[in-house]
């Protein structure tokens, strides 16, 4: 496996900064409140604006890449991950930062619709190694992102988005020099195919299970840590600043990582997809609702924000391997309807935590987020019969199952 072409590395090394880009604002959200005179739901637009063009990207990801290929998609979308993240560096005040930050979602869904299909085409070894290789560079980003982010974040809030560009700027020189000839380009896929696929009952009912998973699994990403910070300082705590906050969600990205690749395949194997979607679900609202009642203490929230990894993990990928298997779409369309649909419910959750905040206390924003627990299993309920075969069909190949992965984190 770890004979590759320098061009999987690339891509690889590529892939693992991509994937950081998700959790590493998250430890500078308080010092971007209190350095640039923005109120914390300001601050959190920062995801907002991130997740809401991401989204509405992945309709269109799809019908660009199959005309460009997928060499010409990774370099555009590396290209503007770098300008979007040192202009939002460079920025001065939050909104800027906001808007960049929506550049920044762009990038970040042209570059992952199409990494992997790189890194099949160029690896040797066989398709096994090369999605091994693949799956360790997405863990890796979603584990480190935070943790980057928290190292440089210590320094100056600014110093997280000029880490990434200069890091994406790296990676896409090397791509540039390394990359050899694209794969041959897909079938060409219609510009409205995305959107047509809405109309699919098992599709649209795990998209909408999944827009309201999104909003809780938002709602604790993106508003957590502020108040870990406020309990950190009523506990008497000095120092629990961006660095601290770095190494509370490196530890939920290691629990999201390990989860998604090693404990979600046996779990749906043993008991099938539907019950491990439901026991997740419950599971999540109920950590969520131990964060409610204890969000004025640390270690309540220190606990509940790394545990609740485990189930994430678990949801990210049993949820899009369930969308992969529930039709008969091509995969990339299913994959980026689905992928378009729950991250609004993503978005939605930034920007309206500080809000519930503000009127409900502390604990409001987990508290709306396990209630959108249960909505989304009774929406999974409400539409078992359009997605019950999801329990009998299994993917056909290695690459359609790291395509799971991959749309479930991205």
């Amino acid at each position: 496996m770890l004979r590759q072409p320098k061009a999987v590395w690339a891509v690889a090394f590529s892939c693992v900064i991509a994937f950081m880009g998700i959790g590493l604002v998250d430890p500078i959200l308080p010092a971007i409140s209190h350095e640039l005179g923005a109120t914390p739901s300001e601050a959190m637009l920062l995801f907002t604006s991130y997740l809401l063009i991401t989204g509405l990207a992945m309709f269109f990801t799809s019908f660009v890449s199959s005309r460009l290929g997928a060499k010409k998609t990774l370099l555009i979308g590396l290209a503007l991950i770098v300008i979007f993240a040192a202009a939002a560096g460079a920025s001065d005040g939050v909104g800027a930062i906001i808007g960049f930050r929506a550049g920044w979602g762009l990038g970040n869904a042209l570059f992952i619709s199409t990494a992997l299909a790189t890194i099949v085409g160029a690896a040797s070894g066989g398709v096994d190694n090369a999605i091994i290789l693949y799956e360790a560079a997405l863990g890796l980003g979603i584990a480190t992102g935070p943790l980057l982010g928290g190292a440089l974040g210590s320094v100056s809030w600014r110093g997280p988005f000029f880490g990434t560009a200069v890091l994406m700027a790296l990676g896409l020189i090397a791509l540039l020099i390394l990359l050899g000839r694209s794969p041959a380009r897909p079938e060409p896929v219609r510009l409205t195919a995305t959107f047509a696929a809405l109309r699919h009952p098992a599709l649209l009912t795990l998209g909408i299970g999944a827009l309201f998973y999104n909003f809780g699994f938002f709602s604790l990403l993106a508003y957590s840590p502020f108040p870990l910070e406020a309990a950190a300082h009523a506990a008497g705590v000095a120092e629990f600043g961006a660095h601290e906050l770095g190494l509370v969600f490196f530890g939920w990205g290691l629990c999201v990582a390990i989860t998604s690749v090693f404990a979600a395949p046996p779990l749906t194997r043993r008991f099938g997809r539907q019950p491990v979607l439901y026991a997740m679900l419950a599971l999540l609202g109920a950590d969520l609702v131990l964060l409610a009642l204890g969000s004025a203490s640390l270690v309540v929230l220190v606990v509940g924000v790394i545990v609740a990894g485990l189930f994430l993990g678990v949801l990210n990928t049993v949820l899009t391997e369930s969308v992969m298997l529930a039709t008969e779409l091509p995969r990339q369309v299913a994959s980026s309807t689905y992928s378009g649909i729950r991250f609004f419910g993503g978005a939605l959750a930034p920007a309206v935590a500080g809000t519930i905040a503000a009127h409900l206390g502390a604990g409001g924003p987990y508290w709306f987020g396990a209630a959108a627990m249960i909505i989304a299993i009774v929406v999974l309920v409400a539409g078992r019969r359009a997605i019950g075969h999801i329990d009998r069909t299994e993917p056909e190949t290695a690459i359609e199952e790291a395509t799971v992965l991959t749309a479930a984190d991205a």
